[in-house]
């Protein structure tokens, strides 16, 4: 490997209690966040969002930095027009980059 910086698709790994929430969830929130889970992994910045770079999510979906003050920090992707949020951050390393799920929550 020449240690370049890695591409798409991004792993993706799971805190325990998030991966049991997302598990605990009616199949059609699953569905929606396995959706927004395909997006994430495969766009070429799972944090860049600006107006001509905005990624297929499904509707209702929207990601934004938790904390504007740190826009390279922990994300949110507000999803079910708003019923519910997905916290991850991701991990820019030259080898293995991965995004991690840190809390999955839906009401």
């Amino acid at each position: 490997m020449s240690g370049a910086f890695m591409g798409p698709p991004w792993q993706m790994d799971w805190v325990d209690t998030a991966r049991a929430a997302r598990d605990s969830l009616p199949r059609r929130v699953r569905d929606l966040i396995d959706a927004v889970r395909a997006e994430l992994v495969t766009v070429e910045d799972p944090y860049f969002r600006g107006v001509d770079n905005l990624p297929d999510l499904p509707e209702g979906c929207r990601i934004s930095p938790l904390l504007s003050t740190v826009p390279s920090g922990l994300h949110v992707c507000h999803f079910d027009h708003g019923r519910g949020w997905i916290h991850y951050t991701f991990l820019r390393r030259t080898a293995d980059p991965q995004i991690v799920v840190e809390e999955v929550f839906w009401q």
